[in-house]
This record gives structure tokens, sequence and C-alpha cells, in this order.
């Protein structure tokens, strides 16, 4: 089975890898401070709110003691989260936002709840559909040609004189939940950040600080900096802020999307209802109007035809084989088909019938029932013990495809081969 190379992280995973004078710095920040605490274990955050009031330092030992034997485990896990980034030695003060909502006395006619969820369900909807196939996009984001490279990097390839097409990652990513693909997307766009001219300790800041702000009130485009006001409307094309303009000012209003980026990837209360019915005949309803599901649905499907809110398809070996051959797993399919499994039979056990998603799996099986390695093969030994060192030489790395003791022959991975030649140079004592 092929391995899926994108794998969403969320914020604090990116938090902690930072180098320490980043992250230190990152912690001038209310919103991290927040955050950092929100992602924590429990017993991570008991110690947290237990440490800010000990005005003297803990001991390790004495830190072990807060917890009974059989949650020294736990405890190891705390202690490595917290290290990991850095909370350990900060103290943090709670604030307010340094930038207040619109107050009472301007008269702005503000978006509700409901409207800016289909803002930022549209504006989302259209990056994918351009993701997909540019053509059937309408034009209602403002994507520069720089900044689409940016969204797109790692999901498209493009030879000259060619259209751009979707990688296997691009592929994949397609199946992802909404979380896990505007992650991937703010990950792609906070590493780019240098090439920008961007520090990303400030990106990152800013974008958590974001996801602090309240949903649907409107915030003054002038209390931000530059380099926020630039990120701002990069995130309006994506749906996650909406700009509003007043009379004399102007007014950024953050979506769900936006509210939702510290949240975990597990958390499944922001996903949408369902809308696909898969029956044991291999046959496929979806209840949609969206081009973009009827888009996604034929990644690895039949699309027969198309009423105004209802896509009838069916889930073939051919579409399958299709979708194999472009990176997308089984797995990833199956996935895909539960989580968005229509309410009817979303509470069923299981929601897609059994036989589909089996014969799914071995459909993919029959495709790879061979795997090429690049190994290399030893023989003509002149000694048993020699054979047998290098043996335990490969086996200790992994490496050792395969050994015949009788005939002292054996095969090993086509990266180790150096490593092997080296090995077998060494003098012998």
């Amino acid at each position: 089975m092929p391995q899926v190379r994108i794998v969403p992280k969320n914020f604090m995973d990116l938090v902690a890898a930072l180098p320490a004078a980043k992250l230190d710095k990152l912690y001038d920040s209310v919103f991290i401070c927040e955050a950092v605490l929100r992602s924590l274990p429990p017993l991570a955050k008991k110690y947290v709110l237990q440490m800010l009031f000990i005005d003297f330092p803990v001991t390790a030992k004495s830190m072990e003691e807060w917890v009974l034997a059989d949650g020294l485990s736990k405890h190891k896990v705390a202690i490595d989260r917290l290290l990991q980034l850095r909370v350990i030695h900060e103290v943090s003060e709670s604030g307010t936002l340094p930038r207040e909502p619109m107050p009472p006395n301007v008269t702005v006619r503000l978006p509700t709840l409901e409207d800016l969820e289909v803002y930022a369900h549209q504006q989302w909807e259209c990056f994918l559909l351009q993701l997909i196939n540019s053509s059937q996009a309408e034009r209602l984001t403002s994507f520069s040609s720089s900044t689409m490279r940016v969204f797109q990097r790692g999901l498209l390839s493009s030879r000259e004189n060619e259209a751009p097409k979707l990688t296997e990652n691009g592929f994949q990513f397609l199946l992802m939940d909404t979380n896990a693909q505007l992650w991937y997307i703010i990950r792609e766009y906070i590493s780019t950040s240098e090439d920008r001219g961007v520090d990303p300790t400030d990106l990152i800041s800013f974008l958590l600080e974001l996801s602090f702000h309240t949903l649907g009130e409107a915030y003054n485009l002038n209390t931000l900096t530059d380099v926020q006001r630039n990120a701002i409307k990069d995130l309006a094309d994506l749906g996650l802020v909406k700009l509003q303009q007043g009379r004399k000012e102007s007014w950024f209003i953050p979506t769900k999307l936006a509210t939702n980026l510290s949240v975990s990837l597990t958390d499944s209360s922001s996903r949408k209802e369902g809308f696909v019915v898969v029956e044991t005949n291999f046959r496929m309803y979806a209840y949609s109007t969206s081009r973009l599901h009827s888009e996604i649905l034929r990644l690895f499907s039949r699309i027969e035809y198309q009423l105004p809110n209802l896509i009838v398809g069916a889930i073939t070996k051919e579409s399958l084989y299709n979708a194999f051959e472009n990176g997308i797993t089984a797995e990833q399919i199956v996935s895909f088909l539960q989580q968005n499994a229509h309410p009817r039979v979303a509470e069923k056990i299981p929601t897609v019938p059994e036989n589909v998603t089996d014969q799914i799996r071995l459909w993919e099986t029959d495709r790879n029932r061979v795997e090429m390695i690049p190994s290399h093969l030893y023989e003509d030994f002149p000694s048993k013990d020699l054979f047998e060192a290098c043996c335990d030489f490969a086996r200790e790395y992994n490496c050792l495809l395969w050994e015949d003791s009788k005939k002292m022959r054996l095969i090993v991975r086509g990266e180790f081969h150096q490593q092997m030649r080296d090995f077998l140079r060494r003098p012998k004592q």
C-alpha cells in the first residue's frame, strides 16, 4: 500500500519544532500562551497551573511525587511536552485583545453568522475548484499568481508548455476533511513566509491571535501592521476572514475557519453534515448541489448522471484503479465515504457496507501484489563468521531483506549497499 506523504499536524507541533530563540519570542503573545495551555495533556495543564503559585524552582524528583506510581507514564508524557514547548520556564499573564471589536456607535451593516458561513464555504470551495481545474472555477477570489503558487505548493506539478496537474499529494489533499486541508495550506503559507520577507514567528503569532477573535465581530484594519494587513488579504481569499468597507475605515471579520485555526484536527465539532449514501451494489447517491462534491467523487467513482440536487454514480474497478494510479489509497476513499455519510446512514454500523469497503481494499491489494525494492545480493563469503557478522550488521539497521544460511547468501536494501561495502572492507580482528 502506498504511504500517504501528507500528514497534517496541528499548530502546536509546528510551534514545538521552532528554534528556542523563536519559540521564546512567541511567548510574548498572550494568544500563544493560551493556545499552548489549551493544547497540553490534562496532567501537563495541572502542572502549569500548580507551578503558577510556586515562587521557587521545583526539582524533577519533587514533581514525580505529585503523581501516584501508576501515573508515571502520563507524568513523563506531560513533562516531555512541557519541555518541547519550553513552558516549564515560562510564566505568562492574562490580557485582553489588542484589537477591540467595532464600537457600537459605528453604523456598518455586518453580515450574519449564516452569511459568514456561506461566504467562507464559497471561498474555500472556489479555491479547491481552482486546484482541481482552474477552468471550472468562477473567479470569486482575487488570488495573485504568486499567492496561488504558495497555496498550491506540493499539490500541483507543472512542466514547460503543459497545464498544471494534480500530484499524488494533491489528490490525497482533496479527500481530507476541511480542518486537515486548512492546516496543510496554512503550514505551507508559514513555511514559505521567509521567502516573502516575513518572520514566521510573527505570522504564527498573528494567526493564533486571529483564532481567539470573536466569530462575526468586526476589527479595524488600521490596528494591523503591514505584514498582518498583507496576511489578512491572503486569508480573505481563502475565506478565513471577510473584508468589510465602512464609510471612513475598513474592517475584517473572522469566519469559523479562522476561529478554528488552533482547534485540534481530531475535533469533529466543526465537521459538516454528510451527503453520500453507498449501497451494497456499489451504487452511490450524493445529495448535494456542489460542483466541488461532484469533482471529488469523480476522482474515485464513475458519475452516471446529475440532477440539480443529486449526483448518481457507481464505484467500479476501473474508477478505483484510476484513483490508485493517482496516488489515492483505499483507506482514504473508505475514510472519505464514512466521514461524509448522509445522516440517514451515518448512525448505522457500518455506515458504508462492508462488502464495498472490503472490495475497495481488495482491488488495491490486487495492484500491490508485487513490491519492487532496489536491493543488492551478497554471496561467496570466505567464512561463516563473516557471513553472520554481515547479517547482524544489516539486521541492526533493518536493511536485511533475505538470507540463506546454508549457501551463505544475503540480500540487503539498495540504499544500504555502500555501508555494507565499508563494513566488508574493515580490517578483521
